[in-house]
Formats: C-alpha cells, sequence, structure tokens
C-alpha cells in the first residue's frame, strides 16, 4: 500500500518523542516499580500454607499487596486507557487543525494508509511498552524474590501482557474514532475521558440497578433467584471493557480461580461446598475467559472499523 510505511515511521516518531507519551511510561513505570516492590516484601505473608499458591510465586508480585499500594495489575487497569486515549486522541483532528492533512494526500499516498499508519503505529508502540515494562519489573521481581518463574507462570504472565495490549488498543481505537467525529481535540480527549469514566466507575453500580429492575427479588426468593440476579448483572456489567479486562485478568493471573462467579455466591451453591480450589493449567485458564478476550479485540475492531469508514468518507480540503 502506497505511503504506508512513511505514515508508519513518522507516526512512530513523533509517539516516542512526544512528552504526554514520555510522562504516562514514567507513570506507569514508576507506579509498577512501587507496587513490585511492595508485593516483593509482602510476599512472604501472602504465600499461604497450601501448596496451590506456594506453586505460583512468581505471579504474586503482580497481584500480591500489602494494603498501602494497589497491586500492579490494578494500576494497569486504571492507567492504561489513559494511555491509549493520549495516542489517539489527536489522531486526526490535528491533522486537520495544521492542515497537513490535505498536504499528505495530495502525495502518491492513499487515504486509507493515513489511518491504517496511524492505528499500526500506535499498536507498536503500546506493544513495546508493555513488553518493556513487563520485562523490567519481572527482572525487578527476580532479584527481590530470587525464584526464577515456572514454564507455567511464564505463559500466564504472556497471556497477562497480551491481554493488556489489547485493552489499551482498545482506548486508543475509541480516540481515534473519537479524533475523527470531532474536529476539535478538547472535544474528542473530553469524549473519551468520559467513556472512560462511565466504564470504571458507573457501570457497576447502573448494571446493579438494572438488575434490580429486570429480575426483582422478592421476599420469597429462593437461590435460583438470586443466582439469576447475579447473571444478569454480570451479563450487564459485562458491556464495559475494563469489566471484561479485569475478568481475564483476574483468571490469567490467579491459577485457582475456577469460575468468575462471586466467592460470596459461590459458597452458596450446594455442588461448590468443600470443592478443594486446585489450580487450573494455563490452557483452561485461557479457556475460560475466552469470550472476554474475544469482547476486547471485537470491541476494539468495531470502533477501528467506524473510523475507517468514517475516515474515507470525510471531506478534506486544503
Amino acid at each position: 500500500m502506497p505511503g504506508l510505511a512513511p505514515v508508519f515511521r513518522k507516526e512512530i516518531a513523533d509517539h516516542f518523542s512526544s512528552r504526554r507519551f514520555l510522562i504516562l511510561l514514567a507513570l506507569i513505570f514508576i507506579a509498577g516499580l512501587a507496587a513490585t516492590y511492595v508485593a516483593a516484601q509482602s510476599i512472604r505473608d501472602a504465600v499461604t500454607s497450601s501448596g496451590a499458591q506456594a506453586r505460583f510465586i512468581f505471579l504474586l508480585l503482580f497481584t500480591a499487596s500489602n494494603g498501602q499500594l494497589p497491586p500492579f495489575v490494578a494500576f494497569i487497569s486504571f492507567l492504561g486507557p489513559l494511555l491509549g486515549l493520549a495516542l489517539g486522541f489527536d489522531a486526526i483532528n490535528s491533522e486537520h487543525s495544521r492542515g497537513t492533512l490535505s498536504r499528505v494526500l495530495a502525495q502518491p499516498v492513499y487515504r486509507d494508509a493515513v489511518i491504517n499508519g496511524k492505528f499500526l503505529a500506535g499498536l507498536t508502540t503500546i506493544v513495546v511498552m508493555i513488553v518493556a515494562i513487563g520485562l523490567i519489573l519481572s527482572g525487578l521481581g527476580l532479584r527481590l524474590i530470587g525464584i526464577p518463574p515456572t514454564a507455567e507462570e511464564i505463559l500466564r504472565l504472556t497471556s497477562f501482557f497480551a491481554v493488556t495490549a489489547v485493552y489499551v488498543a482498545f482506548w486508543m481505537s475509541l480516540a481515534i474514532m473519537f479524533s475523527i467525529f470531532f474536529r476539535q481535540a478538547a472535544t474528542s480527549a473530553l469524549a473519551g475521558m468520559a467513556v472512560w469514566i462511565v466504564c470504571t466507575f458507573f457501570v457497576g453500580m447502573l448494571s446493579g440497578i438494572m438488575a434490580n429492575l429486570l429480575v426483582p427479588l422478592g421476599p420469597d426468593a429462593t437461590l435460583a433467584d438470586v443466582v439469576r440476579l447475579q447473571d444478569t448483572q454480570q451479563a450487564l456489567a459485562r458491556l464495559s471493557p475494563v469489566t471484561l479486562y479485569g475478568e481475564a485478568t483476574f483468571t490469567l493471573l490467579s491459577p485457582t480461580a475456577r469460575t468468575l462467579m462471586p466467592l460470596q455466591l459461590l459458597g452458596l451453591l450446594p455442588e461448590a461446598r468443600g470443592m478443594v480450589l486446585t489450580p487450573l493449567p494455563w490452557i483452561m485458564s485461557l479457556q475460560l475467559v475466552w469470550p472476554q478476550i474475544v469482547g476486547l479485540v471485537a470491541l476494539t475492531v468495531v470502533c477501528f472499523v467506524i473510523s475507517y469508514i468514517r475516515f474515507m468518507r470525510q471531506e478534506i480540503r486544503a
């Protein structure tokens, strides 16, 4: 495709040299270092006498916490969308504002090469950043606890970072879509922040309200009614990419997680009483959250397809 490689190289250079990217990268890196250090210091208390967790000590570096700081997975779930939004909120409308888009398209460059190059450059930047942070934090954790990861833990961490890359790519794709629909960079940034705030803070509350309206519990409600209410609430909450990412990462980094049902409700089921939480193999944990991963990929593709169609039909004047 003529023009794709130059656009890709230019966007890569812009991303790695932009101050906002460096600031967010430093913020995520510092938060990850602090969370990993705290987890390493408290990892002896986090390992229980059961051999389930003792087999996966290295994973505790990314999930354990002493209460002073959230674990690394919580930091990346909160700060990852900000990185994706920062990479794409002015991808197209800034070109309109500077008048450079018409000049680029006046060259032998296909229009779809512009948006494809911007998306691929942003995705490459995300992958490089996540791989770099993952390797640095893993090396720090290895130095602190002195226990190398097993093959099972390496597979789980690789899956975790791959899902994280898809999660951040969704927010970048959403930001690119807003940068096409809104000509002002401030408006597209506010739209992306609004979606992030709703998905992070309000979806859980709204899903509970909607579930109570759809499946009301009477005074003589049975256990089946409670389970139906919980299933409805989970289905509504999964409309948010934050929920999908949280369920996927929790299952991948917690080998003893055998179901996505809340533990309080799981304890009420007769078939779950006395169940021993033995760790699942990596492939079974991946199969358990495969619908969540496919959902994140589908949301990313849908946002990019909408952006692609809108950009290809958009009128561009000098």
